[in-house]
This record gives structure tokens, sequence and C-alpha cells, in this order.
């Protein structure tokens, strides 16, 4: 897999599964713009991948923020060109009954998870469009495909993520843009730390393979869907579960 020269914006970069993605679309060639809200984590997460070897450079960006989203696009724009790869992968939740949730919550993890990716694909798409060329990958949830207990707004907001790539890739394929999602199962990333270990336990006793996923494993399926490898596939939708979720 080369993606030599290509620029790939990842947010949600400085840890869990989007640290993972910039790391192996850097090790791929890519430059990667790191793009996080927290700026500390960023900074080291993109110092990490040039002290390796590879190109990166943190960018701040605040995915609930619509103004943010447009200085960001525009400043990745001007600084390193047209963008090859978009993966959105920022996102957040929090485990409670609905009923529990406020709106000021809702509105939170809705902009996060679903409008805040919509508003940075919708700010770099033109050139994608420009050139006929080009990848975005929404990183969803199976929350959004099957839903899940205790996380029912963030559920609904990945599920509108699921069903914005399947039209995008509609709309876009005549001019050779790929759109793709890739949904996670549980994984072993900061935010499941937080989950308690007894719900982490049964979880891993649902999973066939018996344990949680490693960000790396995701990052597979991600940049699978960034390479030419996948040239032919778009509006697919590829859970990374260990079996855990099995739709057709």
């Amino acid at each position: 897999m080369s993606l030599k020269d290509k620029v790939a914006v990842v947010t949600g970069a400085a840890s869990g599964i989007g640290a993972a993605v910039a790391g192996k679309l850097a090790a791929a060639g890519a430059v990667v713009v790191v793009a996080d809200v927290q700026a500390e984590k960023g900074e080291a997460r993109a110092a990490e991948l040039r002290a390796a070897g590879h190109r990166a450079e943190f960018m701040r960006v605040d995915m609930t923020d619509a103004a943010s989203i447009a200085a960001f696009a525009a400043a990745v724009q001007a600084r390193l060109g047209p963008v090859d790869v978009l993966v959105n992968g920022a996102g957040w939740g929090t485990t409670h009954p609905f009923w529990e949730g406020t709106p000021e919550l809702w509105d939170r993890i809705i902009a996060l998870n679903f409008v805040g990716p919509m508003r940075l694909t919708k700010a770099l798409l033109p050139e994608m469009m420009k050139r006929a060329s080009g990848k975005i990958v929404n990183i969803a949830s199976d929350a959004g495909r099957v839903g899940s207990l205790g996380e029912t707004v963030y559920s609904g907001a990945k599920g509108g993520l699921i069903a914005f790539t399947k039209s995008l890739a509609r709309e876009t394929a005549r001019y050779g843009i790929n759109v793709n999602c890739v949904c996670p199962g549980p994984t072993d990333t900061p935010l499941m730390a937080a989950v308690p270990e007894k719900v982490t336990e049964a979880l891993k006793k649902a999973i066939p393979f018996r344990r949680l996923g490693r960000p790396e494993e995701v990052a597979d399926a991600v940049v699978f869907f960034a390479g030419d490898t996948a040239s032919y596939v778009t509006g697919q939708v590829l859970s990374v579960s260990g079996g855990l979720t099995m739709v057709g």
C-alpha cells in the first residue's frame, strides 16, 4: 500500500483510533495532518510521527464549531494544497439512559459525530471534485448499525453518518471520489477505558474472538479504503468488531 505524497487529514488523531490511523497513513507515505481539539496531545502525536521519519503536522480543529472547521479547512488547503484523503475520525459519547440526557448534551454529541464531519467534508469536497479524485473515510460505529444500550443519541448520530456515507458515495461517484465507512466494535481506546470493568468483561464474552479490538486493526480497514486497492469500492460499511455484529 503506497500513499506517497498524498495529503491526508485525520480528525480525532491525537489518541485512540485516530492516532493509529494517522500512523498507518504516514507509514504508507502520506503527508498527514493530525487534527484534533486537544493541542498538546495532537502536537505530541505529530512529533512522534516525525521522529519515526514520517511527514506529519498538527492543526487544531473543534469539530463542534462551524467557524473552527471552516478556518481549519482553509488553512490545510492553503498550507498543503488539495486534500487527497479525509478521515472523519473524531467521535465521542457517554453512556446513560436516554431520558437522563439533556438537549445540550444531545447537541454536542450530534455536532461532533455527525454535523461536524458533514461540515468538514463539504469544505474539502470542491477541490476533490475539481480534480476528480479523492478518498473519504468516515469512522462511525457498530452502535449506528445495531444500536447500543445507553448510547441512543450517539447511535443515532453514527447511524446518520452511515447513511450520509452511502448517499454521498452515490452523489460523488461521477467525480471519481470514493466514500466509505468503517464501523469499529468495542475497541481498546481511552474512551473504552472509562467504561466499567464489568461491562468490558461482558463485551469480551460476547465477542467471538473474546477480546477487544486494537486501534491498529481499525486503522488497517481505514487504510484499505484510503488506497488504490479500494478504487472500485464506494458506499460500503465495514464492521471491525471481532464478529460481535454480523449484519447483512
